[in-house]
């Protein structure tokens, strides 16, 4: 369990790496380069999701940001 502040910023600053990184993909071409990507990286965020410490660590806003990547990247590699 993550309880330092600091450690749970790194975390979240990681997540919204991926957050970024599947919203700037969705919008290329779909290759199976792109999809591996994708879903890699959205399947991180839903592995974040499932720690009680990261979802408390989140706004609101952040929270739907990351809800949001996850269901254009699952779209994006159906």
């Amino acid at each position: 369990m993550e309880n330092n502040i600091e450690d749970v910023e790194k975390h979240i600053e990681a997540a919204f790496d991926s957050v970024n990184l599947i919203n700037e993909m969705v919008n290329d071409p779909v290759t199976e380069e792109t999809k591996k990507t994708v879903e890699r990286n959205f399947q991180h965020l839903e592995i974040m999701l499932d720690k009680d410490w990261f979802i408390e660590g989140l706004t609101a806003a952040q929270k739907t940001s990351v809800n949001a990547s996850i269901a254009a990247g699952k779209t994006y590699v159906a």
